[in-house]
């Protein structure tokens, strides 16, 4: 795969605002065709760089009951039995961690009921699992795909690209 460069990044950023975004319009901004921004578009998703998708608040589609969870594993058995929790629906987000846990599992389901039958009839029956601890979701704050080298410009609502830069807590 070609590496990804400042263009890309660009184009990447302007898509993390509005995924719908007319390629006509970033092709303007950035100074390029429309033609250069399909292609280079098309070739970030095949690769699986991009992705573009609808982002919905699982609430408002009646996913209720929301958690975090923390995975032990049996010593060489972490990529096995993430493998495995990857092939759930109720599992939105997957990770590997350092520290207390060896996993990270977030969870969606339609109630108590359903978030209780995930936990001991799925999770907690994979091989490797040895333990878990649940966080309940109470309360959702934020929930944005918006990060890494956009940044929203106030005054135009239109991405402020900064790369390779460090910046500064304010």
């Amino acid at each position: 795969m070609k590496p990804v460069d400042d263009t890309d990044r660009n184009i990447i950023a302007h898509l993390q605002y509005n995924g719908r975004m007319p390629f006509t319009d970033i092709a303007a901004e950035l100074g390029l065709s429309e033609g250069a921004v399909r292609r280079r578009v098309k070739r970030l998703t095949e690769s699986g760089v991009l992705q573009i998708v609808g982002i919905a608040q699982p609430q408002f589609l009646g996913w209720n009951a929301a958690g975090m969870i923390g995975v032990t594993v049996e010593v060489g058995q972490v990529d096995a039995v993430a493998n495995q929790i990857a092939q759930f629906p109720e599992v939105s987000y997957l990770l590997m961690a350092s520290g207390g846990y060896d996993l990270f599992v977030e969870a969606y389901c339609r109630d108590m009921d359903h978030f209780v039958d995930f936990l001991n009839q799925k999770l907690r029956q994979v091989p490797g699992v040895q333990r878990t601890e649940t966080f309940m979701i109470l309360k959702m704050y934020k929930l944005s795909y918006r990060w890494g080298e956009a940044e929203m410009s106030r005054a135009d609502h239109r991405p402020h690209i900064e790369i390779n830069r460090v910046r500064k807590s304010k």
